[in-house]
């Protein structure tokens, strides 16, 4: 699914390229700098965690934005959780209007992280950035803090060369898009004036590798929450009641083995996959990337890029239950699991979780009584790829990177870009990013490619100057 034959705009001028390509590389090491600075404040936006760290890093983007010097307005906001009565963490918002007819762009990131996770699994700490051969590793070098820098760092290339642009910015920085995005919906309500576009660029995705650029054009939603098994009123001793009495930990274990066949394809009927053609992609290259051990087998069935972009899943990723070293002879009365899905493009989010819990319920072994909770619901998204600004966006790619692009699916979930679609409908949505497969965003020894983020940054700012009038955009 390279892009040989798709028909593209004019090429951006020679000279106006090799300036912001220049730009863009003698402007590196502070962009790395502004990077690292932004690493060490550990901002996780999740419950149990400091939101001091969130508001700090908050406050650090928005110097950054405004000492570019190109903003009319420059804010950092909070706003309430609907029907919480808690404030969410603060986004930093900046708006520039466009002039002579140009078109306005909105430029997404995110300067939230995920938990770090145990310091023993990090090879380097997790908040101090370090450079290793052409990557620098820390939590959130690459998720999604090196998607501020490519923005700020396209925009100040784009100053620089070819001086203040009439081309209309947004810069939305959000602060808890790891954490669900809960206050995201009340920000738009608020801010939707100043958000408003016309091209929406969201740099939070991956390239296809390290020397080939992605645009990501369809992304699966998520419906994650909670189930608590139950099958007694209360403990009881295994070696007087064991093989009478079920105990939740077997009832869980064998209705959570009803959500899969024998081969790890989902077994839940009424989540649909998405049909679309996908680009090679070997099993080889999936056991690298994904670390397979020696042995393990690749789970599900099709192409390997449908099982990962185009196919519903469903995932245990949390139990609670006694620990090994706690563990006593004792019937649990109790199991509580967290179950994250997947929706392929094409479904609702809410519809997949209708399906998996009419499942769940009709497979509940020995009458065992359930309950859901912490439901958490996002759409999946497609791109429409005939949209004018797709294509100025895959000519700023080729030319930024020098190969062609990949239009690629996403196994992820980015449930607001349904949401920024929704509010702005007439917005072409383009999908970037600056991770690659050696990333491991979200796990321990997250890392960023630092000619993936300088290749990103000239992307952007050449996108930006064929938006504010370098390349006619009606040729």
């Amino acid at each position: 699914m390279t892009l040989h034959d798709r028909p593209t705009r004019p090429a951006t001028p020679t000279d106006l390229l090799e300036q912001l390509r220049g730009s863009v590389r003698d402007g590196f090491p502070a962009a790395v700098a502004d990077l690292s600075r932004l690493v060490r404040i550990p901002s996780v936006s999740w419950d149990g965690f400091d939101p001091a760290h969130v508001l700090a890093s908050a406050d650090e983007v928005a110097r950054l934005v405004r000492e570019l010097g190109v903003f009319d307005e420059v804010l950092v906001d909070r706003v309430e959780i609907p029907g919480t009565g808690v404030l969410g963490q603060p986004a930093v918002l900046a708006r520039r209007e466009p002039r002579a007819g140009r078109p306005t762009v909105l430029l997404y990131a995110h300067h939230d992280v995920q938990p770090p996770g145990r310091d023993e699994d990090w090879s380097t700490p997790p908040f101090e950035p370090t450079v290793i051969g052409d990557r620098l590793y820390g939590r959130g070098a690459a998720d999604d803090k090196a998607g501020v820098i490519a923005h700020v760092a396209a925009i100040r290339s784009l100053l620089e060369t070819v001086g203040d642009p009439e081309l209309g910015i947004v810069l939305f920085i959000e602060g808890e898009e790891e954490f669900g995005s809960r206050s995201f919906t009340a920000l738009l309500e608020k801010h939707r004036e100043l958000l408003a576009a016309d091209v929406i660029v969201v740099a939070d995705s991956d390239n296809w590798d390290a020397r080939t650029p992605s645009l990501t054009v369809g992304l699966r939603g998520n419906a994650a929450f909670t189930l608590t098994i139950s099958t007694l009123g209360h403990a009881s001793h295994s070696g007087m009641f064991g093989g009478a009495a079920p105990d939740a930990m077997l009832a869980a274990i064998q209705l959570l083995a009803t959500l899969h066949d024998a081969d790890g394809s989902v077994a839940v009927e009424g989540l649909r996959s998405h049909d679309q053609e996908v680009p090679e992609y070997s099993e080889e290259r999936l056991r690298e990337e994904a670390a397979l051990l020696e042995g393990v087998r690749p789970i599900g069935r099709g192409p390997v890029l449908s099982r990962l972009w185009a196919q519903p899943t469903v995932t245990v990723t949390g139990i609670d239950a006694p620990s090994v070293q706690n563990a006593s002879n004792t019937l649990l009365p109790s199991v509580s699991v967290k179950i994250s899905a997947r929706v392929a493009p094409g479904q609702s989010a809410e519809e997949a979780f209708a399906a998996i819990r009419r499942h769940l319920e009709a497979h509940a072994p020995y009458g065992a009584h359930l309950s859901f909770g912490a439901v958490d619901l996002g759409n999946p998204f497609l791109v429409d790829t005939s949209a004018w600004a797709v294509d100025e966006a895959l000519t700023a790619m080729r030319e930024a990177w020098e190969a062609d692009p990949v239009m690629v699916g996403v196994g992820g979930s980015i449930p607001f870009i349904a949401e920024l679609k929704e509010t702005f409908p007439e917005a072409h949505v383009l999908v970037t990013g600056v991770e690659d497969p050696d990333t491991r965003a979200h796990s321990p020894n997250e890392s960023l490619h630092l000619g993936v983020l300088q290749r990103a940054i000239l992307s952007e700012a050449v996108l930006l100057a064929r938006l504010g009038g370098a390349v006619e955009l009606s040729a």
